[in-house]
Parts: C-alpha cells; sequence; structure tokens
C-alpha cells in the first residue's frame, strides 16, 4: 500500500461554531448577524427575529431534520445560504426524542436511538464543506462529586450532553456582563475557566469576543467581512427559563471596550 503524506497545515473556508447560554441572552438573535443565514428551528416562536425575515425552516420530528439536511445539500435554492442556524439543538433534540418516544415501544430504548440519529445528524451538519454552520443551545449547571458546579451544553440524555461540545472545533458561552457604570452588554466567552466550558482550537479569537458572526467567521477564516451587520441583540421572548436562569446567575462585570481582558467580579 502506497502512502500518501498529507501536512497538518490547512486553510479554513468555513466555521462551525456551538454557542450556548441562558434564555433571553441573545443566541437565536445572533443568527442575524452571520453571512447569508438560514434558520433551522424546533423552537415555538422567532419573535426576535420578526423584522429580520430570514428563512426558516421549522422541526416538528426526525423526519422534518432529514429533509432539512437534504434541502440545503442538494436543493438550488437551498445550497445557496452560507449559514446554516440550528437553533436551538436542544429543542430540536427534545422533538426529536418526543418523536421516537411514540415510534418507539420502549420510551427508555428511545434514548439510545436519539444518541445515534441526532449524533448523526450533528456530525452530517458539521462536516458540510464550505458552509458555515451556527448551533445554538440551551445551558445546564452540573454539579461534580466535589461540588464544583459548572455550566455546559444542555441536550437530552446524557450521551450527547458529554459528546457535543467535541464535536466542534468552536464551543462558546453567550453572556451577559455589566460595566462599572451597570450598563450591561453581550459578549461571547471563548475560552473556558471553573464555571464554563468553551474552546478555541484555530487559536485566533480573543478571550472576550463581539457577539457577531460575520466578523467573528472572517477572523477565523483570515478575510476581511464584505459586509459587517451591526444588529442589536435584544431579549429572546420566545426562550423558555433555564435551570441556570432560575438559579440567578450573577452577571460579571467588566469594561467592553477591553475586549481582551478577562471579566471581573464574582460568578
Amino acid at each position: 500500500m502506497a502512502i500518501k503524506l498529507s501536512t497538518t497545515k490547512i486553510s479554513a473556508t468555513s466555521v462551525k461554531a456551538l454557542v450556548y447560554g441562558q434564555a433571553g441572552v441573545g443566541k437565536t438573535r445572533l443568527c442575524c448577524t452571520a453571512p447569508k443565514p438560514i434558520i433551522i428551528s424546533a423552537e415555538a416562536g422567532l419573535l426576535s427575529l420578526a423584522e429580520q425575515d430570514i428563512p426558516a425552516i421549522i422541526i416538528n420530528g426526525v423526519d422534518d431534520l432529514a429533509e432539512a439536511f437534504l434541502f440545503i445539500t442538494t436543493n438550488e435554492e437551498g445550497m445557496k445560504f452560507q449559514t446554516i442556524c440550528l437553533d436551538s439543538i436542544t429543542d430540536i433534540a427534545e422533538v426529536v426524542l418526543s418523536d421516537l418516544k411514540i415510534k418507539t415501544k420502549d420510551p427508555r430504548a428511545a434514548y439510545g436511538d436519539l444518541a445515534d440519529k441526532m449524533g448523526n445528524m450533528i456530525r452530517s451538519f458539521r462536516d458540510l464543506p464550505d458552509r458555515n454552520i451556527y448551533f445554538t443551545a440551551k445551558v445546564k449547571r452540573v454539579t461534580d462529586e466535589l461540588g464544583v458546579t459548572q455550566y455546559v451544553p444542555s441536550m437530552p440524555g446524557q450521551q450527547l450532553v458529554t459528546n457535543l461540545p467535541y464535536w466542534f472545533d468552536l464551543v462558546m458561552a453567550m453572556r451577559i456582563g455589566t460595566t462599572e457604570e451597570g450598563v450591561k452588554y453581550r459578549y461571547l466567552q471563548t475560552q473556558p475557566d471553573i464555571y464554563w466550558e468553551a474552546k478555541d482550537r484555530s487559536g485566533r479569537l480573543n478571550e472576550i469576543e463581539e457577539p457577531n458572526l460575520t466578523k467573528l467567521f472572517a477572523k477565523i477564516i483570515g478575510k476581511n467581512p464584505s459586509q459587517d451587520k451591526e444588529v442589536p441583540l435584544k431579549t429572546e421572548a420566545e426562550d423558555n427559563k433555564t435551570e441556570a436562569e432560575e438559579k440567578d446567575i450573577e452577571p460579571v462585570k467588566a469594561d467592553p471596550k477591553a475586549k481582551t481582558k478577562k471579566p471581573k467580579g464574582k460568578e
């Protein structure tokens, strides 16, 4: 067998990102800052994007998710979209799980089917060439045997919770900070700390980044964006409360002008 040498030096042409956070932090709103987006959603409403007129596909079951994938990969109109937004992957998985429970005699077996089907589908979306993929997820509070609490992307079933962050090169927590003057602002955390899971394998992002996907994608790919989309991130009325929100996670205090500095204050 002849060995063909490859190289670790590659040029990124697209970005596959996972963003998770509390309800209302602006994860859905972030979709409209992406280049030429289409939204695949299982949420009841997209009120925060009502004035943006972004194409959307509503998922009501596992078959809908497969059809959505075929549309963006084989349909001429679907292939024109540059960014595929799945909002939120948590809700989509919950819809698929409900569908599987109806079709399965033993509801417990549905979780195993869910892990297989969602795992394969997530990787299929992630591996699309030359297409930006933006997944959103709800947040989950987990506490280990030592009593240390951490916030991670939420999914139904422990297997998906464990595997989801490993499937992406870019995992970011979307958070709300507060300046010393008491002004709140939103930001993306790209590096992990004791409380929040995050990672940036590109090595091109600051620890704190502006919530604008066009700018962020361009920074990773190494190109200047042709058109920066300045879209204010307001409250997502359609999001449900998460466990983390109900526990009143305290916003950090930081200066939004100091983008490379770590937020100060108690987590």
